[in-house]
């Protein structure tokens, strides 16, 4: 395609992958990774809503958790799918930068994972007093603020950005608008929003990282105090799976986000973007839920509902 054909004002081309034989690969591969998603994330979220004895603030954060990785791959992979077997990649300029903000809501996966570390640690190294710190009424009033907390986190630098002159062809060399290929693309160079965008993405992830960490180190710990060598190596193996996704999840993002975002090698950006947009919410629900007993009972429950209501 003739890129001057385009209307560099209110269009972004968007380049995905060099070669026709990977992009078909990749297309195969996550179509198969958004099914599976869709599907596991989605029956977590009805067997916490459909089954009462889950209806715990453990299972409501796994709930929440499962409905955020559902919207997050909704924001990117369809239109991912779309232009890798698709000759014409443009994207208009207001969904190029409302899929940015939805996108960066992936932060409230940043505010869910402390909120499920603590829960964690107050389950293992507080188990008398767990029942009345995390009450239901709790849990929502935490959860609505991490999701409010996420929304209002990034409309001020996405505005800015948006103000920026874009210098034609608008062509990203990405799969999605992203802040780094975006700040590529300005006529005139913006150190602050680089910065400013840096600094806040830094900001969050640290501190939310240390907060992990330390909860994990109390587990830890405690776990270390138990007798019993069978009950060591199952809370071992929680934990072991836990971090697991924690340190995928915050390892990608921290390549992506902490250093300034148009420093990234544009390949590097690539793959590092397909891990966390596509994989992690893949593994997550078999990392935090199929692996638990409760949650399991409770998918088994359901599979069998089915099953009862198909056979009438």
């Amino acid at each position: 395609m003739n890129v001057s054909e385009v209307n560099t004002g209110t269009e972004f081309i968007l380049l995905s992958f060099p070669t026709r034989e990977v992009q078909v690969l990749l297309f195969v591969l996550f179509s198969m990774s958004y099914i599976l998603t869709l599907i596991g994330n989605g029956a977590i979220v009805f067997a916490v809503k459909l089954d009462h004895r889950i209806h715990m603030p453990m299972y409501t954060l796994l709930a929440n958790f499962s409905f955020l990785e559902i919207c997050y791959v909704n924001t990117t992979v369809p239109n991912m799918l779309r232009n890798f077997l698709s000759e014409i990649k443009t994207i208009y300029f207001t969904a190029c930068f409302l899929q940015f903000y939805f996108f960066s809501m992936g932060i409230t996966e940043i505010f869910l994972l402390p909120l499920m570390a603590f829960d964690w640690y107050l389950a293992i190294c507080q188990p008398l007093h767990y029942p009345t710190i995390t009450n239901s009424h709790l849990c929502m009033n935490l959860v609505a603020l991490c999701w409010v907390t996420a929304f209002l986190c990034y409309p001020v630098p996405i505005y800015f950005i948006t103000q920026l002159p874009f210098c034609g062809p608008n062509t990203i060399d990405h799969f999605v608008c992203d802040p780094g290929p975006l700040l590529v693309l300005s006529c005139t160079p913006a150190p602050g929003i680089e910065l400013s965008c840096s600094l806040l993405s830094s900001l969050i992830i640290f501190i939310t990282f240390f907060f992990i960490f330390w909860s994990y180190t109390l587990v830890l710990r405690t776990v270390l105090c138990v007798p019993s060598a069978a009950g060591r190596r199952k809370a071992f193996s929680t934990c072991g799976s836990h971090l697991a996704v924690v340190s995928l999840f915050y390892g990608t993002i921290m390549m992506m986000y902490i250093r300034p975002t148009s420093g990234n090698p544009t390949g590097i950006q690539k793959i590092v973007t397909l891990v966390y947009s596509s994989v992690t919410p893949l593994v997550n629900p078999l990392i935090y839920s199929l692996r638990n007993k409760d949650m399991k009972t409770a998918l088994r429950k359901i599979q069998m509902c089915t099953k009862i209501s198909q056979s009438k």
